[in-house]
């Protein structure tokens, strides 16, 4: 059904365009589905890409009848915006980047606007001219809406990578029963030393633990801002039952606490993690001893 030249001359050309979305929905999600942004998502069923596309399509005539075609925050995007996130992570963990994506959007006008110029008697008339400008604004729009998607998601991603290796970095050791330790190499910021916290009093919990070792061997400099966090965590893991033990305090680390006036009076200490084990099985009633080689034995 072609749209005359004279055909409601009051209508705007973003109604006329969400009109025709809603009209031609279904061919236009069609030749969508087979577009490189949706069939590289939808892998296993054709049916699932072109019910994606159909989700895109609703949302574009429902922002061009609003008239808000420049604006990312517009409702009608926001049925689809989780869908988009789900689609450019998938996108993402193949290889592509938040530019090609963007271009695989760019890449829908093409079949979008070979229908709209279909709807009218002359595809060269200005009212068709306009159309055609207002449909390449609003998937100008959606462009913009799939790029800050695609780095919302990825910036995400970072954020779970980021946790994911603080907590491998931070692993909490059974030493021994009812013995746990944590040895820490690297700085120690807060982020890091909040996981610490939470690691160690999560083992604490788990293993009934009364002993916990910080070993900071690992570690290359001390300043008030990390004595502040050991205490904290010697603090938090007195309040749940367990004696705290700092091990790993070598000679340069020992000046730089006197220098800067850090009171660990206290707290526990042992020169190496060696020392704060036999300290805690000697707690324990527990004695470690040298086993006695064949000639000593006779």
């Amino acid at each position: 059904m072609t749209v005359p030249q004279d055909q409601d001359a009051a209508a705007s050309a973003p109604q006329l365009v969400g009109s025709f979305l809603e009209r031609r929905r279904e061919q236009i999600a069609q030749r969508w589905a087979d577009a490189p942004l949706f069939r590289s998502v939808f892998t296993v069923s054709r049916d699932e890409a072109v019910e994606a596309s159909k989700a895109v399509v609703d949302a574009l005539s429902e922002v061009a009848v609003s008239g808000r075609l420049e604006d990312t925050t517009a409702p009608g995007y926001e049925p689809v915006r989780e869908q988009l996130g789900r689609m450019t992570q998938n996108r993402a963990r193949a290889g592509a980047t938040p530019a090609g994506i963007a271009d695989e959007v760019a890449a829908l006008r093409a079949s979008a606007v070979d229908l709209l110029r279909e709807e009218f008697a002359d595809p060269t008339a200005p009212q068709a001219q306009e159309c055609v400008l207002t449909l390449t604004l609003l998937l100008g729009t959606l462009r913009l809406v799939v790029l800050e998607t695609a780095l919302d998601a990825g910036a995400e991603m970072i954020e779970r990578q980021r946790q994911q290796l603080l907590e491998v970095a931070t692993p909490v050791i059974k030493l021994w029963e009812h013995t746990v330790a944590v040895p820490l190499i690297g700085t120690l910021d807060s982020a890091r030393s909040q996981v610490v916290m939470e690691s160690l009093l999560e083992a604490i919990v788990e293993q009934r633990a009364r002993y916990a070792i910080l070993d900071i061997t690992g570690v290359p400099t001390v300043d008030s801002l990390v004595a502040q966090h050991l205490m904290k965590t010697v603090a938090a893991a007195r309040l749940m039952g367990a004696e705290c033990i700092v091990s790993g305090i070598r000679p340069a680390i020992a000046q730089t606490i006197v220098q800067l006036g850090i009171d660990l009076g206290s707290v526990l200490t042992r020169a190496s993690l060696a020392d704060a084990l036999a300290y805690a099985l000697s707690r324990q009633g527990i004695e470690v001893s040298r086993a006695q080689t064949g000639t000593n034995a006779r």
